[in-house]
Protein backbone atom coordinates (compact mmCIF):
# COMPACT_ATOMS: atom_id res chain seq x y z
CA UNK A 1 0.00 0.00 0.00
CA UNK A 2 3.11 2.41 0.90
CA UNK A 3 4.18 2.14 -2.48
CA UNK A 4 1.41 2.26 -4.17
CA UNK A 5 0.81 5.54 -2.53
CA UNK A 6 4.70 7.01 -3.59
CA UNK A 7 3.97 6.03 -7.05
CA UNK A 8 0.58 8.28 -6.92
CA UNK A 9 2.38 11.08 -5.18
CA UNK A 10 5.22 10.68 -8.08
CA UNK A 11 2.25 10.77 -10.62
CA UNK A 12 1.19 13.58 -8.99
CA UNK A 13 4.38 15.56 -9.15
CA UNK A 14 5.09 15.32 -12.61
CA UNK A 15 1.50 16.17 -13.53
CA UNK A 16 1.74 19.34 -10.83
CA UNK A 17 3.68 21.58 -13.82
CA UNK A 18 2.67 23.64 -16.59
CA UNK A 19 3.39 22.21 -19.97
CA UNK A 20 6.66 23.04 -21.34
CA UNK A 21 7.42 23.42 -24.99
CA UNK A 22 7.89 19.80 -26.29
CA UNK A 23 5.54 18.21 -29.59
CA UNK A 24 2.21 16.90 -28.05
CA UNK A 25 2.28 14.38 -25.89
CA UNK A 26 0.19 12.91 -22.69
CA UNK A 27 0.34 16.13 -21.33
CA UNK A 28 -0.02 18.38 -23.82
CA UNK A 29 2.61 20.42 -26.31
CA UNK A 30 2.93 21.87 -30.05
CA UNK A 31 2.26 19.86 -33.53
CA UNK A 32 1.71 21.33 -36.96
CA UNK A 33 -0.18 20.50 -40.04
CA UNK A 34 1.71 21.92 -43.22
CA UNK A 35 -1.11 22.81 -46.17
CA UNK A 36 1.18 24.25 -48.58
CA UNK A 37 4.68 25.06 -49.18
CA UNK A 38 4.82 28.04 -47.36
CA UNK A 39 1.57 27.49 -45.10
CA UNK A 40 1.34 26.02 -41.70
CA UNK A 41 -1.53 24.79 -39.58
CA UNK A 42 0.30 25.58 -35.53
CA UNK A 43 -1.53 23.95 -32.21
CA UNK A 44 -0.14 24.22 -28.44
CA UNK A 45 -2.61 22.34 -26.23
CA UNK A 46 -1.80 22.83 -22.73
CA UNK A 47 -2.44 21.17 -19.15
CA UNK A 48 -4.41 22.19 -16.45
CA UNK A 49 -1.70 24.61 -14.80
CA UNK A 50 -1.10 26.23 -18.52
CA UNK A 51 -1.79 29.91 -18.65
CA UNK A 52 -3.60 30.54 -21.85
CA UNK A 53 -0.67 33.22 -22.58
CA UNK A 54 1.89 30.01 -21.93
CA UNK A 55 -0.31 28.51 -24.66
CA UNK A 56 -0.67 31.28 -27.19
CA UNK A 57 2.93 31.95 -26.73
CA UNK A 58 4.01 28.74 -27.48
CA UNK A 59 2.07 28.53 -30.44
CA UNK A 60 3.72 31.85 -31.51
CA UNK A 61 7.10 30.52 -30.72
CA UNK A 62 6.38 27.18 -32.58
CA UNK A 63 5.36 29.14 -35.40
CA UNK A 64 8.87 31.19 -35.41
CA UNK A 65 10.68 28.05 -35.25
CA UNK A 66 8.85 26.24 -38.34
CA UNK A 67 9.12 29.62 -40.21
CA UNK A 68 13.09 29.29 -39.71
CA UNK A 69 13.36 25.29 -39.80
CA UNK A 70 11.85 25.56 -43.58
CA UNK A 71 14.17 28.67 -44.48
CA UNK A 72 12.00 31.40 -44.78
CA UNK A 73 12.60 34.59 -42.28
CA UNK A 74 9.17 36.44 -41.93
CA UNK A 75 5.72 34.78 -40.87
CA UNK A 76 2.06 35.91 -41.32
CA UNK A 77 -0.73 34.76 -38.86
CA UNK A 78 -3.72 34.32 -41.37
CA UNK A 79 -5.80 33.08 -38.87
CA UNK A 80 -5.76 32.41 -34.91
CA UNK A 81 -7.61 30.56 -32.33
CA UNK A 82 -7.61 30.10 -28.46
CA UNK A 83 -9.80 28.25 -26.70
CA UNK A 84 -10.20 25.87 -23.42
CA UNK A 85 -11.32 22.51 -22.66
CA UNK A 86 -12.94 22.52 -19.03
CA UNK A 87 -13.80 19.72 -16.67
CA UNK A 88 -14.07 19.45 -13.18
CA UNK A 89 -13.25 16.66 -11.01
CA UNK A 90 -14.58 15.80 -6.86
CA UNK A 91 -12.82 14.50 -4.61
CA UNK A 92 -13.98 11.16 -3.04
CA UNK A 93 -15.73 11.71 0.43
CA UNK A 94 -14.77 9.78 3.35
CA UNK A 95 -16.83 9.53 6.64
CA UNK A 96 -15.93 8.40 9.45
CA UNK A 97 -17.89 7.56 13.10
CA UNK A 98 -16.33 7.08 16.56
CA UNK A 99 -18.20 6.57 19.22
CA UNK A 100 -18.12 5.93 23.13
CA UNK A 101 -21.31 3.96 25.35
CA UNK A 102 -21.21 4.96 29.12
CA UNK A 103 -24.21 3.19 31.21
CA UNK A 104 -25.32 4.07 34.39
CA UNK A 105 -27.49 1.22 36.04
CA UNK A 106 -29.71 -0.29 32.97
CA UNK A 107 -29.24 2.67 31.14
CA UNK A 108 -27.22 2.87 28.23
CA UNK A 109 -25.67 6.83 26.68
CA UNK A 110 -24.49 6.82 23.09
CA UNK A 111 -22.21 9.47 22.04
CA UNK A 112 -20.55 10.03 18.61
CA UNK A 113 -18.68 11.98 16.55
CA UNK A 114 -18.72 11.84 12.45
CA UNK A 115 -15.59 13.78 10.49
CA UNK A 116 -16.30 13.86 6.79
CA UNK A 117 -13.41 14.41 4.38
CA UNK A 118 -13.17 15.31 0.59
CA UNK A 119 -15.92 16.22 -1.25
CA UNK A 120 -13.83 19.06 -2.67
CA UNK A 121 -14.65 19.64 -6.51
CA UNK A 122 -11.84 21.52 -8.62
CA UNK A 123 -12.35 22.95 -11.99
CA UNK A 124 -9.49 22.18 -14.63
CA UNK A 125 -8.98 24.40 -17.44
CA UNK A 126 -6.99 23.57 -20.37
CA UNK A 127 -5.53 26.05 -22.87
CA UNK A 128 -4.85 25.80 -26.68
CA UNK A 129 -4.25 28.15 -28.91
CA UNK A 130 -3.73 27.95 -32.91
CA UNK A 131 -2.10 29.43 -35.71
CA UNK A 132 -2.03 29.55 -39.43
CA UNK A 133 0.58 30.94 -40.77
CA UNK A 134 2.26 31.91 -44.01
CA UNK A 135 6.23 32.33 -44.60
CA UNK A 136 7.89 34.89 -46.46
CA UNK A 137 11.74 35.07 -46.92
CA UNK A 138 11.45 38.62 -47.56
CA UNK A 139 9.65 41.01 -45.37
CA UNK A 140 6.15 40.74 -47.14
CA UNK A 141 4.35 44.11 -47.85
CA UNK A 142 1.48 43.56 -45.40
CA UNK A 143 0.21 45.83 -42.42
CA UNK A 144 1.74 43.05 -39.74
CA UNK A 145 4.05 40.74 -39.72
CA UNK A 146 6.70 38.46 -37.68
CA UNK A 147 10.42 38.73 -37.62
CA UNK A 148 10.72 34.93 -37.04
CA UNK A 149 14.28 34.69 -35.39
CA UNK A 150 13.10 37.88 -33.12
CA UNK A 151 10.09 36.50 -32.58
CA UNK A 152 11.85 33.00 -30.89
CA UNK A 153 14.81 34.54 -29.47
CA UNK A 154 12.14 37.01 -27.06
CA UNK A 155 9.61 34.30 -26.20
CA UNK A 156 12.08 31.57 -25.58
CA UNK A 157 14.01 34.06 -23.35
CA UNK A 158 10.88 34.83 -21.63
CA UNK A 159 10.54 31.18 -20.67
CA UNK A 160 14.16 30.37 -20.35
CA UNK A 161 14.29 27.76 -23.34
CA UNK A 162 17.75 26.61 -24.86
Amino acid sequence: MKNVMIILLGVIFLQGCATVYQPSGFGGGYSETQLDENMFKVSFRGNGYTSRERASDFALMRSAELTLNNGYKYFVIIDSGSYSSNSTYTTPTRHTTSGRVNTYGNMAYFNSKTKTRGGQTYNISKPSSSNTIVCFKEKPQVEFSYNAEFTYESISKKYGIR
